[in-house]
This record gives C-alpha cells, sequence and structure tokens, in this order.
C-alpha cells in the first residue's frame, strides 16, 4: 500500500472520531456547568485547556461560554474545530475514494453535509444538546458503514489504528477535565456536586447506564477512573483501546513482515496498563498519569507516521 493511502485512511478516521471526542467534551463542559449553582465562564477555560486550544483561542482573550463553545464546534479558524476536523475528513476519504465501499464513503459525505448546515451559524445555547447528539449520531454511521462493509485488510488495520490512538488521547481529556480542571476545591469532594460532575463525565462518554451495571450505581471518583481507564470491557476506555491497536499493529507486522518502533512502543503502554492498579495511578495523581499518557500516545503516532512513511 501507498504510504499516501495508508496517511489518508488513518487521518480519516482520527479526525472522525477527534470531531466526535470534541463534541463529546463540550458535552462534558456544557453537563458540568448546569451542576453549578452560579454559572462560571471558567468552566469553559478548563475545557479549552483540556482539548489543547487555549493557546490558540488566545491567551489574553477572555473566555465566554458562547466563544468558547463556537470555537470547539464550527471556528474554520480552528484546525481542530468538529466542523474542520470533519472537513478534513472527508477531504482525506476523498483522497483514498477508491480503497473505500461506496458506504463508508457516502456516510462521511452525508456527515460533511449536515453538519454544514447545523454548523452554518452559531449554535443557541437551547440547540447544543440538539447538535452534539446529531454529531455523535452521524459519526456513528460511519463508523456502522465501514464495519458493515470493508474487508479487514491492512485498509481496515490502518484505519481502526487512527480510531483507537483518538480514542485513547480524548478519554484521557475527557476524564481530565473533571479530575484536575472543573471540580471547585478540594471542599467539594464527595459532595453532590462531585457526585454530580462525574455522573455527567460518564453520560459524555455514553457510559452512564454501563458502568452502574459493573459498580451498582454508586459515584466513586476511583470506581469511574478504573471503568475509564483499566476496564477491558469499556469500548472507551485507554486499556481497551491499546488491546486493539495492538492487535492491529500485530495483523501489519504479519502482513508485510516487519516491525517498527512503534510495535514496540504500543505493546510497552499496553503491558504498562495492564500492570497497574488504580489505586497506583491515584497514588501518583491522576493528572499527572493522565498528562504522561497523553505524551507516550502522541509519541506512538509519530512512529506509526515514520515507521510506515505516511508521506512517501
Amino acid at each position: 500500500m501507498l504510504g499516501r493511502t495508508a496517511n489518508g485512511l488513518y487521518w480519516m478516521f482520527r479526525y472522525i472520531e477527534r470531531a466526535e471526542n470534541l463534541a463529546r467534551l463540550v458535552d462534558a463542559g456544557l453537563r458540568m456547568s448546569l451542576t453549578r449553582s452560579q454559572a462560571s465562564d471558567s468552566d469553559w477555560d478548563g475545557v479549552l485547556q483540556s482539548a489543547g486550544v487555549r493557546e490558540a483561542f488566545g491567551e489574553d482573550r477572555d473566555v465566554t461560554a458562547a466563544d468558547a463553545i463556537d470555537y470547539l464546534l464550527r471556528d474554520k479558524s480552528n484546525p481542530a474545530s468538529v466542523f474542520s476536523c470533519i472537513e478534513s475528513a472527508r477531504n482525506n476519504a476523498r483522497m483514498v475514494r477508491t480503497a473505500l465501499t461506496r458506504e463508508t464513503w457516502e456516510a462521511t459525505n452525508e456527515y460533511w453535509i449536515e453538519l454544514k448546515q447545523v454548523l452554518g451559524r452559531r449554535v443557541k445555547a437551547q440547540e447544543l444538546p440538539e447538535v452534539i447528539e446529531c454529531i455523535k449520531r452521524r459519526a456513528g454511521l460511519v463508523r456502522g458503514a465501514f464495519h458493515g462493509s470493508m474487508l479487514r485488510n491492512e485498509l481496515y488495520n490502518f484505519s481502526r489504528i487512527g480510531t483507537f490512538i483518538e480514542r485513547a488521547d480524548n478519554t484521557s481529556r475527557i476524564l481530565d477535565v473533571k479530575y484536575y480542571v472543573l471540580l471547585p476545591g478540594v471542599s467539594h469532594v464527595g459532595s453532590s456536586l462531585d457526585n454530580a460532575q462525574w455522573e455527567s463525565i460518564l453520560r459524555s462518554v455514553s457510559a452512564h447506564r454501563s458502568y452502574r451495571w459493573v459498580y451498582d450505581g454508586e459515584y466513586k471518583p476511583a470506581d469511574i477512573a478504573h471503568f475509564l481507564i483499566l476496564n477491558g470491557q469499556m469500548p472507551r476506555s485507554l486499556i481497551y483501546c491499546y488491546e486493539k491497536i495492538v492487535n492491529n499493529l500485530g495483523y501489519l507486522a504479519g502482513e508485510y513482515g516487519e516491525r517498527h518502533a512503534a510495535h514496540d512502543t504500543a505493546a510497552a503502554i499496553s503491558d504498562k496498563l495492564q500492570s497497574l492498579t488504580i489505586d497506583a495511578i491515584m497514588e501518583k495523581g491522576l493528572h499527572e498519569f493522565l498528562e504522561d499518557f497523553v505524551g507516550h500516545n502522541n509519541q506512538l503516532g509519530q512512529e506509526i507516521t515514520d515507521g510506515y512513511r505516511f508521506y512517501s
């Protein structure tokens, strides 16, 4: 396979996953703000930080909820906005059009067309939940078309690797929003506000009901962190993502008959997650653990780009 084809598939699915997860991050910020007795624009400063775009937004610029939401959802000057991500996903899909099934291409193109209409103007506060659901629903349709029609070959593997690297990054960022940025203070830990915010995090990653099945519905920070980091049955957990990344990289190694630095890095991250306990993570510091994880996840993405010569 040409490097540019692998690159197009990898980034097409990274952008689709990024758009959905950015919408989930906005949803987390919205749900958090609704738990406050008094709304605070500083909540959205935290969301921008966790999305990694606070500097690009403007360090000296005052953060308002309306401006932050607009920047994250539809600002074309922001290459990480939801609309920019879907436009980039569609551009990559066009570049590798002959490598995609008709169903996958049409679902991607229709996603872009609908978002052009939905995000053609500023989203009003009362419209935000519906817009977020639209983004998640359309991402699900692309994913369903892809899984239902694509061969399980190298095309599939590069697409899946892009999906799970992006998902792992975004799960860690959403979890960090709650734990590090948005909790008002130590005095609130264990309070009804604290519990409501943890519930909001679970709802933002579509994990509220499944968490209740596993942990009997009691909101404990350590249990929620365990669910999103170390529970292999949770499809957005870090450990689940890395199980899939290691598997798909393994399929590529078998197909090409060679291994790269990315294989060792992915295996090392997966092994570390398998060996950790949530108590050890909490003792070290959840924010510090997540920050370290994001750095290693980014390293893996670069090693995949280099190893498979994406730009050749």
